[in-house]
């Protein structure tokens, strides 16, 4: 089994644009190497917005050399790219964008959010492309709730929902460049589950909701992520609540990472270019 590095938080959060509140837990300038091949995560809400015809989320903006995996809890998001990609998710949905060689999208809540208000949860994880995808075509995954495999755990401790990778002999639907798990688990209070996690990889469970604790003894809840030594195999834990769990768990990327504002590649050389390419619209347009 892995044992518990360290437990991860961040009390202090900021805005993105003015549609999205969020508590950076991580990002790739902490520890990129600790984290990889995941580059950043931002835990988005609870908040509650009161209805508006004013659109709220943020405007056009460039990404290149990793991709983006927005997941909804509560709310809609509606995202709008230069490589033709785009749509409303709600709860349960995800959008995957590959920004790879360079894209220009947006994210705001759906029209229809605005107007309705209410309840905003959501995650925004930054994954890595290794070097030689960092350059590929871009794209855009939307995943529905309904695309998404659920496997039930054993004896009734809850069930796992499918992003990306396999489970049971199920597979998640997304299509990803670095083997990696990313699942929405639901544990129920009181149970114990084993979740596999190979040996080598990188491990960092969110808790997005709830309380769990480690076979060490040590305990996390909403917006804290345990971070695994990737030594051993698998990891047990013990549901203290009805727990909301982001499963993360990815082969790590042995490649430096240099990263500015939107843009991680491998090079300080790279991040100039980037700037430039957009600057000369040769990430498109929307």
């Amino acid at each position: 089994m892995k044992s518990v590095s360290f437990i991860q938080r961040n009390t202090q959060g900021h805005w993105v644009g003015d549609g999205f509140p969020v508590r950076t837990l991580f990002s790739y300038n902490d520890d990129p190497a600790a984290f990889s091949p995941f580059l950043m995560l931002d835990y988005g809400g609870p908040m509650n917005f009161e209805p508006t015809t004013q659109r709220r989320g943020v405007g056009a903006h460039p990404h290149r050399g990793f991709e983006t995996v927005t997941i909804v809890y509560d709310g809609e998001v509606s995202h709008r790219d230069s490589s033709g990609g785009g749509g409303t998710i709600g709860p349960g949905d995800v959008q995957w964008m590959t920004a790879a060689s360079g894209i220009v999208h947006e994210e705001f809540h759906s029209e229809v959010f605005g107007r309705v208000g209410g309840l905003f949860r959501m995650v925004q994880l930054w994954v890595n492309l290794p070097a030689r995808e960092k350059m590929a075509p871009p794209g855009y995954q939307g995943i529905t709730a309904a695309q998404t495999p659920t496997v039930a755990l054993p004896g009734g401790a809850g069930s796992v929902r499918l992003i990306a990778g396999e489970f049971q002999g199920e597979r998640g639907s997304a299509r990803t460049f670095t083997p990696m798990q990313v699942w929405d688990v639901q544990l129920k209070a009181g149970h114990t589950v084993i979740l596999p996690a190979p040996e080598g990889h990188t491990t960092v469970p969110l808790v997005y909701q709830g309380r769990v604790k480690t076979t060490d003894g040590q305990e996390a809840s909403d917006a804290e992520m345990i971070v695994y030594k990737r030594a051993g195999e698998g990891v047990t834990l013990t549901a203290l609540a009805d727990t909301t769990l982001l499963w993360l768990c990815g082969e790590p990327i042995d490649e430096p990472v240099v990263g500015y504002g939107p843009f991680v590649m491998n090079t300080p050389q790279e991040i100039q270019q980037a700037f430039v390419d957009f600057q000369n619209g040769r990430m498109g347009r929307l």
